[in-house]
């Protein structure tokens, strides 16, 4: 094998916790990249010697990113750049989404190196829906943003999956309850590492346990999607079936909020073909 890669961008999972999550292949990559873009060289540094080997790393976060990223787009026309998050698969809830951007734009080649993700390993151990699911990052720092964030998200009808601080865990667990309703849920830390926990209740139980204080580690929630909507009632019904009526006839109004509502196609006919009679 060469001692060099070929020039581009690797985008390369890393471990987010257990450093033997380390894939061959991502750690090859590591090794031989003429430069790693990080988001702290300390951490980075430790899976470094975690492997054996030493490269240039240039800081890639936040706060320096949108100076960075064009010298590092700069160089990969002819090196090979690693990006690296302090844990898990980068691009989830940082700034690296813009660096693969703009490599495209000039030309450059991309490779994924995939790996471990904390959002996808807390879904598998919650024990909640997984054929549909929206990973939600973190939710606002303040009330009323974290609120109407939460109301947001209140009709998706897919298991929601959020990043969260041990201080602020209480805090969001009881917003959930109230913007959410009382649905199941999970609280995950500590994935992969000697005190990996989840917990496991509604969101109203959840809250009551970490209202005094949140646990230490990296926390994920899942929670369940929504119940079932309830059944229109009679007076929906027939507002849809009004409004139907001004485009169509009877028959397909009917065919058209019986799919919307999910009621009954021959009532609705019946119903239309009277509200049709008393115009």
């Amino acid at each position: 094998m060469s001692d060099t890669l070929n020039p581009g961008l690797y985008i390369v999972a890393t471990p987010i916790g257990n450093l033997s999550d380390l894939s061959p292949r991502a750690a090859d990559v590591l090794a031989r990249a003429d430069v790693l873009a990080v988001e702290d060289s300390r951490v980075t540094a430790k899976l470094l010697n975690h492997i054996g080997a030493k490269r240039p790393m240039i800081a890639y976060h936040d706060h320096n990113a949108d100076r960075v990223r064009p010298g590092l787009v700069a160089r990969m026309t002819d090196e090979a750049v690693a990006l690296v998050s302090d844990a898990g698969t980068p691009l989830i809830s940082d700034p690296g989404f813009k660096l693969v951007r703009d490599a495209r734009a000039a030309g450059v080649r991309v490779t994924t190196i995939p790996g471990p993700c904390a959002a996808i390993a807390a879904l598998t151990l919650a024990g909640l829906p997984t054929d549909r699911f929206l990973f939600a990052g973190f939710l606002p720092a303040k009330a009323k943003a974290r609120d109407e964030a939460v109301a947001e998200l209140a009709n998706i009808r897919a298991t929601l999956i959020l990043y969260e601080s041990g201080p602020r865990l209480g805090a969001t667990l009881s917003a959930l309850a109230i913007g959410l309703g009382d649905r199941d849920a999970a609280v995950v830390r500590e994935i992969s590492k000697a005190f990996e926990e989840c917990v496991t209740g509604s969101l109203v139980e959840l809250a009551a346990r970490y209202a005094e204080a949140g646990p230490k580690g990296e926390i994920a929630l899942v929670i369940a999607p929504p119940g079932a909507a309830a059944p229109a009632d009679a007076q929906e019904a027939d507002a849809a079936l009004r409004d139907a009526l001004e485009r169509l006839p009877p028959a397909r109004a009917a065919g058209e909020v019986a799919k919307a509502l999910g009621l009954d196609r021959r009532a609705l006919y019946a119903r239309a073909m009277e509200l049709k009679a008393q115009r």
